[in-house]
């Protein structure tokens, strides 16, 4: 394949490169199961996460997960302010520029998600979307606002308790797996992009795995995908977190049409609990 189509097929699917995985950690986190004792909160305010989005050695973009210092009071109840960014850089930023933003309002007792909003910035598409989620009525509303000044608000039935894109990844964080077996299947529902999904995840068990800071004990993830546009299906994109208290996102693998793309984990600060590299 040519560098120039090379560039402009991976600049077209960025959005997902950047996003759909940490939709799929979200998503695995969407289980009723008692699995086991509780476990410390996984978190704290001031933390930050850097990750490196890659096609081999070529640089495709960059992302970030932020607890904010600040609380907010929200439906009467204290949350923990988190966002997700992506952009893309280096030849991907010349082709395609995006900077999106992913952010939730985060209950801290229950860690149920009170409101959620997005900033799209994706070459010359634009798009701001602001939820809010109740859950006496189970209703999500939801208000577009569009380049050209358009105002759109439209209701959605949604489950109770549902998570969002950003709310899933750290209650995801916050499970014992330690009950769980090789294979087992975790249902999971989740309302993303006017959506209610039900999709599976399965737990693969733990590994080592190197990474920039040194070799570390990791559990593994496999949602199981359908076959689309972007991704081969499957067991397309596989995830791994920390065996710790932390259980930090380190590495997505997902199989795309155009190849493999990683994200990797490349700073962090502010975790709540010591992480041990070997």
């Amino acid at each position: 394949m040519r560098f120039d189509i090379f560039i402009s097929v991976m600049s077209t699917t960025m959005k997902k490169i950047i996003f759909v995985p940490f939709l799929f950690l979200m998503l695995s986190a969407f289980t009723q199961q008692d699995s086991g004792a509780k476990i410390p909160r996984a978190y704290q305010a001031n933390e930050v996460l850097e990750y490196r989005v890659h096609y081999g050695l070529i640089t495709a973009g960059e992302a970030k997960m932020e607890v904010h210092a600040q609380h907010y009071l929200v439906n009467n109840k204290v949350c923990h302010k988190i966002t997700i960014t992506g952009k893309t850089s280096g030849s991907f930023d010349l082709v395609m520029t995006i900077r999106d933003t992913w952010g939730t309002y985060i209950d801290t007792a229950t860690l149920v998600p009170q409101k959620n909003y997005r900033d799209i910035r994706e070459g010359n598409y634009r798009l701001k979307e602001n939820v809010a989620l109740d859950y006496n009525t189970k209703q999500a509303s939801v208000l577009h606002e569009y380049k050209d000044g358009r105002k759109e608000t439209k209701d959605y039935v949604i489950p109770g308790g549902v998570q969002d894109l950003v709310s899933g990844s750290y209650f995801l964080r916050n499970i014992n797996y330690g009950n769980l077996k090789i294979g087992d299947t975790i249902k999971v529902v989740a309302f993303f992009e006017e959506k209610v999904y039900c999709l599976q995840v399965q737990y693969k068990g733990k590994e080592k795995i190197h990474t920039k800071f040194g070799k570390i004990n990791a559990i593994k993830l496999q949602p199981i995908m359908p076959n689309n546009e972007t991704f081969n299906g499957g067991s397309s994109i596989r995830v791994w977190i920390s065996d710790d208290y932390n259980k930090v996102p380190l590495k997505i693998e997902a199989d795309m049409f155009v190849g493999a793309v990683a994200i990797d984990l490349k700073s962090y600060k502010g975790l709540k609990h010591s992480i041990k590299f070997e």
